[in-house]
């Protein structure tokens, strides 16, 4: 279940969960502003709990009233069936940075991310695009956290999983890319967690000619692989790999 901003979309989105027992509680949080998002979504690897998210936008001092640049504030927190309130919670002030490019989505992922025999981790994505038609710019972060007891933990921080970019002359001259990955879990590890395998893929498109003889020239790039692994704190991201 997610709630949007009208920024972005304008709409409040609401889901039915029916894998497993419906939780009747898994509501996104509350939101104030029309730039924040909120989401919340069952986590199947525990039955019974269920995983919030929210993003709380502060408008930067010198941005003026109504402005869109300013920094995003991240909570989250995991609820169980049966107690009053959440049994795990985690915050990070000025998490995302808005400035040109801005957040317009954030979504959790509970894909098997499974670090040691006994501790899954869940992900939260958020995409960042600009409103730009001559240089369009998007691109996806990925952070995992992980339950230890009362408090959640990131082990994994905006490992970027989606780039896509641009320039064009609004007629049909310019050139874009667009990169994506995949997170598999490895049978390796390090410092006690499953070392992981990030599948980069790339493709680039250049663009020349006008009217009808406009036409595309695109090379997909071999994919390449890539294994982060665990120091013991957090999963060390090479150069380039890193979102905004």
């Amino acid at each position: 279940m997610t709630v949007k901003s009208r920024w972005f979309g304008g709409a409040v989105l609401c889901g039915c969960l029916m894998a497993g027992q419906a939780l009747a509680d898994c509501t996104p949080p509350a939101v104030s502003g029309d730039l924040d998002f909120s989401v919340c979504k069952e986590w199947p690897a525990y039955p019974g709990q269920a995983i919030s998210a929210k993003a709380g936008f502060k408008p930067a001092a010198d941005d003026g009233e109504g402005g869109t640049y300013g920094f995003y504030d991240l909570d989250l927190s995991v609820a169980q069936d049966g107690q009053p309130g959440p049994v795990a919670t985690y915050r990070q002030t000025s998490a995302y940075e808005s400035d040109g490019v801005a957040l317009s989505q954030m979504s959790l992922d509970t894909a098997r991310y499974t670090l040691t025999t006994d501790l899954r981790a869940f992900g939260v994505r958020a995409r960042f695009t600009n409103a730009s038609r001559l240089n369009p710019m998007e691109e996806v972060q990925l952070s995992l956290y992980v339950r230890e007891g009362a408090t959640l933990r990131p082990v994994l921080q905006k490992l970027l999983v989606y780039q896509f970019s641009g320039e064009w002359d609004d007629d049909c001259t310019g050139q874009r890319s667009e990169m994506t990955r995949t997170v598999e879990v490895a049978k390796t590890s390090s410092h006690g967690y499953a070392d992981l395998i990030v599948k980069t893929q790339q493709t680039g498109t250049t663009s020349a000619g006008k009217g009808e003889t406009c036409k595309d020239s695109s090379t997909v790039y071999k994919p390449a692989l890539t294994t982060l692994r665990y120091d013991g704190k957090s999963y060390v991201l090479p150069q380039g790999f890193k979102g905004l």
